[in-house]
């Protein structure tokens, strides 16, 4: 597969200087780059939260500090059960 991409000048200049320091060219830098971006991907794509994240947050109970306050919360849910 040819590929065409459109690089400001800056961005060129610092590929070049950097491939000439390495003497890498241009398309083994590419294939690395999109390789190295596939990895990332498919690395992220089985962790937990990516399995679950449609799921996140769907029964929200519209309060933001369950998770600072849950022994106070938990304490009077429980106080409010014994003492009706």
């Amino acid at each position: 597969m040819t590929i065409s991409i459109r690089l400001d000048t800056d961005t060129e200049k610092h590929l070049r200087e950097y491939l000439r320091t390495q003497n890498g060219s241009m398309s083994e830098f590419v294939r690395s780059a999109i390789n190295e971006k596939l990895a990332h991907y498919e690395a992220n794509l089985h962790k937990p939260y990516e399995i679950g994240k449609e799921l996140f947050g769907a029964h929200s109970s519209g309060r933001d500090d369950l998770s600072t306050n849950r022994k106070a919360l938990l304490k009077e849910k429980l106080h409010a059960k014994h003492h009706r």
